[in-house]
């Protein structure tokens, strides 16, 4: 699953324009992007998103205007081996194959855009199915020929439970990292907007907002307030879902008592054991801003992996 989030937005704010789209179908070695990340671009020469990171982009750019212009889909291979590579500044030791095709009914189907914008604003992914013989691609599995299969997962979000000096800093860096995020705590005095500038506040008690959002494999629940009244209702109703990762604040000892708590509620092992608690990697952190760092890595390490982006 790559993060595409971007060109969405741009297909969008450009509908109705002459585009074409890249797409990475293969990767091997240290490629810098990974299967399934796009570039759009416009016929005016403007364009979102990024196949490689910046080396091989402004090849694309050219084989773009040529599709759109009426030229036929493409598929193009970069490699350390091809003179063309390090023409075009690939010398990492990868290699990668990029698709170009019309934005079309012929291509990849303007209304796609919006099959994907629906789903993802359900909660639910898509995944488009692109011939690899025609450069067609459909929301639906082709039933004959070689196909590239992308997913488009919902776009990744974070509750936070407690808005405490700790969710201020992890609530930056989550806009930072492109993460929408949502502070929820029924105490009006912590949930101000001056505290938490652009982002969601939800003053609805923990478990009754957790519960509202729907967490999945695109959800990163973290309770920090430290007050067992807000932060255990949203731990059994974080747990109670496909909560992609869920972490509490708070010490080994403090954690071992929780357990006890949830546990007498009903939460069984398994579900106790996706706490991550004490929540974040072992950074040795200090202060607020250092903790949120190590719970954004950890959230970040969990979205990933689950994604399959790092499997081996």
């Amino acid at each position: 699953m790559a993060d595409n989030d971007t060109v969405l937005a741009a297909a969008q704010a450009w509908k109705g324009a002459p585009m074409a789209i890249a797409t990475v179908v293969s990767t091997w070695g240290s490629a810098p992007r990974p299967r399934g990340s796009h570039m759009l671009v416009h016929a005016d020469g403007r364009f979102e998103g990024s196949v490689s990171g910046g080396c091989i982009e402004s090849d694309i750019l050219a084989t773009a205007a040529e599709v759109i212009a009426g030229a036929p889909f493409r598929v193009k291979s970069y490699g350390v081996a091809d003179a063309a590579a390090w023409e075009v500044g690939l010398p990492c030791g990868g290699e990668i194959a990029v698709m170009v095709q019309p934005v079309s009914a012929e291509g990849f189907d303007p209304e796609l855009f919006d099959r994907i914008a629906e789903a993802r604003d359900a909660g639910k992914a898509l995944t488009v199915s692109t011939s690899l013989d025609t450069g067609h691609s459909d929301a639906r599995p082709l039933e004959t020929g070689s196909a590239f299969l992308n997913r488009y997962d919902p776009p990744r979000r974070l509750l936070i439970v407690g808005a405490v000096q700790i969710a201020q800093a992890l609530a930056g860096l989550a806009r930072e990292l492109g993460i929408d995020t949502v502070v929820i705590d029924p105490r009006a005095r912590f949930l101000t907007e001056e505290r938490f500038p652009g982002v969601t506040l939800d003053d609805r008690w923990p478990d009754e907002a957790v519960a509202a959002y729907a967490p999945g494999p695109s959800t990163a629940v973290v309770t920090l307030s430290h007050d067992t009244k807000i932060d255990d209702p949203a731990l059994i109703a974080a747990l109670a879902a496909p909560t992609a990762y869920v972490g509490a604040l708070g010490s080994r000892r403090s954690h071992a008592a929780r357990r006890e708590r949830l546990a007498a509620q009903g939460v069984g092992a398994a579900a106790l054991d996706r706490i991550d608690a004490p929540v974040g990697l072992d950074i040795g952190a200090v202060g607020p801003a250092e903790i949120a760092l190590s719970i954004a890595a950890a959230m970040v390490g969990a979205f990933n992996f689950r994604d399959g982006k790092n499997a081996s």
